[in-house]
């Protein structure tokens, strides 16, 4: 009963928050928004639940419940998934509709979620190949935007992969790290029990389909297909030092799937200092989109920057002149006095004396 006052006293806040977030959005994220709430309050029952979220076991045949794919994502059990939902839907139709579009972002939405249902159901099923424990397969529900978020954490990492979130003891936590660490701290929070086993998995399945996708499918408006800068290769997900191992593990499985057709290759790292001069060199991964994209960030960062910059300035322009004025209005009301001198009556203005500026008469001649 006390969180319930709590909230309903905080209602009218979070209200204007939540307003002051999906506004200027485009209705798709609304209907995002609206549908995941309802989706909230058809989870207390659970045959609701049962229906409209994804079963590995039932999503297998003979079943096929494959309408449970487009369903389960909008379910949400507890209160807070349902806030950290809407928050990062507003957020992506701040941050990445404006950039790639209201399709775009509609057909980003609908393969993660779809493709986060079938990978999730295809980890449980080896779980239970491996197990023999039917549990796997029937007591599991898949549901929530767990994966969506993972997708765009991704997109994020794409657009603005060095912006800095926060700095700790440790280092720098930048959009680079971002996946990774969420995945970790759902491994984590998982192992002790304060989290479900489908959140890391919709997750993990969330980072890699949505990768594969930019990656290598997404269509630009140039015509190209995918995002082949080096900075966007899936270990630069992991820190430096694991790097070359995931590069390791993860080449030859990448070549074989560029032979079949299925991936573009990696762009190849050419050294400039070697290459002939007035030879011009391209290479995948510097598409026209990704230097306009990066650009747009970072002429949005700069006029940010500097009108902040301009605004302080002014503000400190405009503290220094009343602070000059107040001093002329002091000295101006202050009179000199000097030592020994005592101040009397002011002397009367001496009178005019007028001057007769007529010529003077000749002197008188002597006879």
């Amino acid at each position: 009963m006390a969180a319930l006052r709590v909230f309903s006293r905080n209602l009218p806040y979070l209200r204007q928050q939540f307003s002051a977030l999906l506004g200027n959005t485009s209705p798709s994220v609304k209907f995002i928004c609206v549908v995941v709430i309802i989706g909230y309050i058809l989870s207390f029952s659970d045959d609701v639940v049962n229906v409209l979220s994804v079963t590995p076991g039932y999503l297998l045949p003979p079943s096929f419940q494959l309408w449970s794919t487009f369903t389960f994502w909008f379910l949400e059990i507890h209160l807070w998934e349902v806030i950290i939902d809407i928050v990062t839907v507003g957020l992506c139709g701040k941050l990445i509709e404006p950039l790639w579009g209201q399709m775009e972002m509609m057909k980003f939405f609908l393969l993660t979620n779809v493709g986060v249902a079938f990978l999730t159901t295809f980890y449980y099923l080896v779980i239970f190949a491996c197990t023999g424990q039917t549990s796997y397969l029937f007591d599991i529900h898949v549901h929530g935007l767990a994966g969506y978020l993972a997708a765009v954490s991704v997109a994020v990492k794409q657009i603005m992969p060095d912006h800095l979130l926060i700095k700790t003891p440790l280092g720098k936590l930048t959009n680079r790290s971002l996946p990774l660490l969420i995945l970790i701290a759902a491994i984590i929070l998982w192992a002790i029990g304060a989290l479900e086993g489908t959140y890391p998995c919709m997750w993990g399945s969330g980072t890699i389909l949505s990768w594969i996708y930019l990656r290598f499918w997404q269509r630009h408006s140039s015509g190209t297909r995918g995002d082949m800068a080096d900075n966007f290769s899936f270990d630069n997900f992991f820190p430096t030092v694991l790097q070359p191992l995931v590069r390791g593990v993860l080449g030859p499985p990448h070549r074989c799937l560029v032979r079949l057709g299925v991936c573009s290759p990696s762009p190849r790292r050419v050294h400039l200092a070697l290459s002939p001069r007035g030879v011009t060199i391209s290479m995948p991964g510097v598409e026209p989109q990704d230097m306009e994209r990066r650009r747009q960030i970072a002429l949005k960062a700069l006029s940010e920057r500097l009108s902040k910059t301009s605004e302080q300035t002014r503000q400190k322009n405009l503290s220094t002149k009343v602070n000059m004025d107040a001093v002329r209005k002091m000295q101006s009301q202050v009179t000199p006095a000097f030592a020994g001198e005592v101040p009397g009556p002011a002397p009367a203005p001496a009178e005019a004396t007028l001057v007769d500026l007529a010529e003077p008469e000749p002197p008188a001649k002597l006879s």
